[in-house]
């Protein structure tokens, strides 16, 4: 990856799990198959699947700033991309 800097899904994984205490999560490092696109030199393309009970009556946007917030720190670091699923525990 050519130097620059990439943020690992481990490293995604642990602030979620410390910042939104989810039943379940699950943090899949994509970027391999974004590789030779520009975006691939400046950071990770992750996907996360995460349920929380924070996100219990909250739209899809206020979930997806909560993981942001979450991994505020780590985005300049190296995250290029981030495909967020987000749902409370009672949503299939």
């Amino acid at each position: 990856m050519n130097g620059t800097p990439h943020v690992s899904a481990a490293a995604v994984r642990e602030r979620l799990q410390q910042t939104l205490a989810p039943v379940t999560l699950e943090v899949v490092d994509d970027s391999a198959a974004h590789a030779g696109h520009a975006g691939a030199r400046e950071g990770s393309h992750l996907s996360v699947r995460i349920v929380s009970a924070r996100f219990a009556g909250l739209p899809r946007v206020a979930r997806h700033r909560l993981v942001y917030d979450a991994l505020s720190t780590l985005m300049p670091q190296g995250i290029h991309a981030l495909a967020i699923d987000a749902r409370a525990p009672d949503e299939p």
